[in-house]
């Protein structure tokens, strides 16, 4: 399984929440109140957003790529 998927559907989520808030702010031009109920719907979901990130446990750092003569040793 790939292990960042959670990580790329979270991404895309935003760039969706991006869009529709944006195409909410061009249809609201002129009504305030709709402009702050889209803020304050933005800011409900970056939250969110920020808790379910803070929840992924950190990435695993890659192992360094061995070159033809190096010799792995089991002695570190």
């Amino acid at each position: 399984m790939y292990p960042h998927w959670n990580e790329d559907a979270a991404w895309q989520r935003l760039q969706d929440m991006q869009r529709e808030m944006e195409n909410r702010r061009l249809m609201a031009a002129g009504r305030p109140h709709v402009t702050l109920e889209t803020i304050r719907q933005l800011a409900a979901r970056a939250w969110l957003l920020a808790g379910l990130a803070a929840m992924r446990p950190p990435r695993r750092r890659p192992r360094p790529i061995q070159g033809d003569g190096e010799r792995r040793s089991h002695i570190a």
